[in-house]
C-alpha cells in the first residue's frame, strides 16, 4: 500500500486505492481490478457488499458468439463460506484492448452543436382554434387496455380486491381540464418555450367536444380513466391532430425542443471502446477518433470528409446524444444518424451549413421511416425555427463515391434553402 504509484515498486501500476469506509451506498465504478481484505469481515453480507464493487462490466464488445467476454477482478482476503475459493481455472484471459475516444480541448474550434428535438408541431396560422373530428379521433376505452378490478390472492392470507373506483370520484370537468392542459403544454408554446395560455379556453372547449363525440366506453370503464398518464397523452395527440386538420391556411412545422437541455455538443464525448477506430484530423474533428462498426465504410467516409475543402469540421455521431425522434408502427423511436458536418457554402464561413449524413446499406422498412422523418420533419422544423442554424440531410449509398454525392446533394440543398428564405 505504501508503494502505490511509485516507479519500480510493487504498486507502480496501481492507479487508485479506495477504502470501503470511504464509499457511499451508491458508489459505482467500472475500473475495479483488485479487491483486498486487510481485516476480518464479520458477516457474509459485508463480504458480498465489498466484492460487489467489482461486478461492474467495463467492455460491452460482443465476441464471435455474440456474447460478452467474461471480465474478472482479483479478490484477496475476503472469505466466502458458500463460494469455492480454491482450485481456480487458471489465469483469466487478457482484457480486450480499448481506446479512449474523447473531445479534445485543443480542438474546441471544431466543436459541433446541435438542437435536441423531442418532437414536432404545426404552427397554426390563426389564433382561433377549432377541431374537425374524424375516425382517427375516436378512442375506445375498454378493460382490454387496463383492468379496473384486480383480485390479489397471496399464498397465505386473505384475498384482496383492488379497483380504480377512486377515479370515479373525480369530476368530468377535471378530465377535460387535464386534456386541455396537456395539449397546451405539448403543442402550444412560443419560441421561448412558454405556453400560450390564451389558447387554453379554446382547448378546453375542444376537449369537452372530444369527450362528447369521440370517446367510446365499453363495459366496466369510465371517462375518468383518461386521467392516467398513458391514456391522457394518447388522447392529447388525437385532439391536436384534429385541430391541425381543421385549420385553414399554410401550416408551419416547428420543432419541440428539450425544455431542460436545448443544445447538445460534441464536447460531451468521452468513453472507452474496443471497436475499431480511425484517428481524426486535428484540424477537422473535435473528437479524437471515429468509431467504426465495420472495417471500411466509416473510415472511408471520414477520409472523404477530411479531404473536402468545403467541410470545415465534422464528427461521427456515436455516444454524442444527437437523435431524431420518429414513429414506426405507432411506437416512438430515436434515430441516430451517422455523421454531422459543418460545410462552407455561398453564405461563407460565418454561417456554416450543418449537414446530417446517413450512410445507407440495405433499404429496410425501418431505414425508410428514419430517412423520411429526417428529411420531411426534422430538417424543415429546425430550419423553420430560425434560431438553430441551417440544416440539411444527405443520404449516401456508396462511401467510395461520397465526395461527388455530397457535392451534388449540396447544390440542391442550398438552392432549396435560398428559395425558402426568399419566400
Amino acid at each position: 500500500m505504501n508503494t502505490v504509484g511509485k516507479p519500480g515498486k510493487l504498486g507502480e501500476h496501481v492507479k487508485c486505492v479506495v477504502s470501503v469506509s470511504m464509499l457511499t451506498e451508491g458508489w459505482d465504478a467500472n475500473t475495479v481490478t483488485h479487491i483486498l481484505g486487510v481485516r476480518a469481515f464479520q458477516t457474509q453480507l459485508l463480504c458480498e457488499q465489498v466484492v460487489g464493487r467489482g461486478l461492474r462490466r467495463r467492455s460491452y464488445h460482443l465476441n464471435e458468439q455474440g456474447r460478452f467476454d467474461p471480465e474478472y477482478a482479483e479478490v484477496y482476503g475476503v472469505p466466502f463460506s458458500f463460494i469455492p475459493c480454491s482450485g481456480g481455472a487458471g489465469a483469466p484471459p487478457l482484457p480486450v484492448p480499448t481506446t479512449r475516444v474523447r473531445a479534445l480541448e485543443e480542438r474546441a474550434e471544431c466543436a459541433i452543436r446541435f438542437p435536441r428535438v423531442v418532437g414536432y408541431r404545426n404552427e397554426l396560422p390563426s389564433e382561433r382554434l377549432k377541431a374537425r373530428f374524424g375516425k382517427d379521433s375516436k378512442f375506445v376505452l375498454s378493460t382490454e387496455l387496463i383492468p379496473t378490478r384486480v383480485e390479489n390472492a397471496p399464498i397465505v392470507g386473505e384475498t384482496a380486491i383492488h379497483t380504480l373506483d377512486d377515479l370515479k370520484k373525480r369530476r368530468l370537468q377535471e378530465v377535460a381540464f387535464r386534456l386541455a392542459k396537456l395539449v397546451l403544454e405539448k403543442y402550444f408554446r412560443d419560441d421561448a418555450g412558454h405556453a400560450k395560455v390564451w389558447a387554453f379556453p379554446q382547448l378546453l372547449r375542444i376537449s369537452r367536444e372530444w369527450l362528447d363525440e369521440c370517446l367510446v366506453l365499453k363495459d366496466d370503464v369510465f371517462p375518468q380513466l383518461l386521467l392516467l398518464v398513458e391514456f391522457a397523452h394518447e388522447v392529447a395527440d388525437r385532439i391536436y391532430r384534429a385541430i391541425v386538420q381543421s385549420s385553414e391556411g399554410e401550416k408551419r412545422l416547428v420543432p419541440i425542443l428539450d425544455p431542460y437541455e436545448t443544445w447538445g455538443s460534441s464536447a460531451c464525448v468521452d468513453f472507452d471502446t474496443s471497436k475499431p477506430v480511425y484517428p481524426t484530423n486535428p484540424a477537422k474533428c473535435h473528437v479524437s477518433h471515429v468509431v467504426a462498426d465495420t472495417n471500411s465504410w466509416e473510415q472511408k467516409m471520414a477520409q472523404a470528409l477530411e479531404s473536402m475543402q468545403e467541410v470545415v469540421h465534422y464528427v461521427k455521431n456515436f455516444k454524442m446524444g444527437f437523435t431524431i425522434p420518429y414513429t414506426l408502427n405507432g411506437v416512438a423511436h430515436n434515430y441516430l444518424p451517422d455523421f454531422i458536418a459543418g460545410v462552407k457554402d455561398s453564405e461563407g464561413a460565418t454561417d456554416l451549413l450543418n449537414v446530417v449524413i446517413e450512410v445507407t446499406g440495405e433499404r429496410k422498412k425501418e431505414k425508410v421511416a428514419k430517412v423520411s422523418t429526417a428529411k420531411d420533419l426534422w430538417i424543415p422544423a429546425v430550419n423553420n425555427h430560425g434560431g438553430l442554424g441551417r440544416w440539411t440531410f444527405i443520404e449516401i449509398d456508396d462511401p467510395w463515391n461520397a465526395k461527388s454525392n455530397i457535392r451534388a446533394a449540396l447544390k440542391g440543398a442550398v438552392g432549396t434553402l435560398f428559395a425558402r428564405r426568399s419566400a
